[in-house]
């Protein structure tokens, strides 16, 4: 039995899968105060890849964190689907962020003592629901580690450890998938195979996928790329390119044509 790999929510006439309106983050207070986010309002749309870029400081973790239920805004709205986050209380929070969301992080955050097929389902063995396993094999397929179900974290590459967490993430079919600088832990191949895994999330099975990124060439793999600039939303592109998103990045300090004002290339910037 195989699961329906493009089963998913259904687009039309459909909300953003997630959206902040009017958001504001604001640390701090009198001199010291600091605004994260000052007003910003963009929506992730269903069934696509959106990336978050900008420097150093830009508020694009923030804006994820706060978009995810991780964190709350000072002003503003955030939303999965049509639930407003703000109105929740903290168990509620904590069963949408267990049954609507996934999260994709740098450190992989897999259970040490757990095989690679207990780490997957961890989710849903601790809500108390059964796993639909024809989607979880479905998963294991695509994410290539069918010999590797019964090994654990310490055994496995950095690569195959983010696999796990991105099927992981994937297992219990939320509306959305928040992925905090996947890559950043990974070299070159490793990141490229994850990205491509992320991408079949959304293409192929009807998943929606909104990352962090400081990497133009990851930020490459997306349908969108939004851009943060002192806690603003700046800009948008479509149909990314890795060349085109380093020259948007440069332009943030045209006095060094680096996107953090210290680095030669993008990297480094706004992690």
């Amino acid at each position: 039995m195989t699961a329906d790999l493009t089963s998913g929510p259904t687009l039309v006439g459909a909300p953003p899968a997630a959206r902040v309106t009017d958001a504001a983050k604001v640390y701090g207070k009198g001199d010291a105060v600091v605004r994260a986010l000052d007003g910003v309002t963009v929506g992730f749309p269903a069934g696509r890849f959106t990336a978050i870029m900008g420097p150093s400081g830009s508020g694009k973790s923030t804006l994820m964190h706060c978009a995810a239920g991780l964190d709350t805004l000072t002003s503003g709205s955030a939303h999965i689907g049509d639930t407003d986050l703000g109105s929740l209380t903290d168990r509620q929070l904590t069963l949408l962020r267990r049954d609507r969301v996934g999260f994709v992080f740098q450190s992989f955050n897999l259970v040490p003592t757990l095989t690679v097929a207990e780490n997957i389902t961890l989710p849903l063995d601790l809500a108390g629901a059964r796993p639909d396993m024809a989607w979880v094999d479905a998963l294991i397929d695509v994410v290539g580690l069918g010999d590797r179900l019964l090994h654990r974290p310490s055994e496995l590459s950095g690569g195959q450890q983010q696999r796990v967490a991105v099927a992981r993430a994937l297992a219990g079919r939320p509306e959305v998938v928040f992925a905090d600088e996947p890559t950043g832990n990974l070299d070159s191949r490793s990141g490229g195979e994850v990205l491509e895994l992320l991408g079949r999330a959304v293409h192929d099975m009807g998943r929606t996928v909104v990352m962090v990124t400081h990497d133009p060439v990851a930020a490459a793999h997306a349908d969108e790329v939004v851009f943060l600039a002192d806690g603003r939303l700046v800009d948008r592109m479509a149909r990314p390119t890795a060349g085109r998103v380093l020259d948007r990045m440069k332009a943030f300090d045209g006095r060094t044509g680096t996107a953090d004002g210290r680095t030669g290339t993008a990297e480094g910037a706004a992690r």
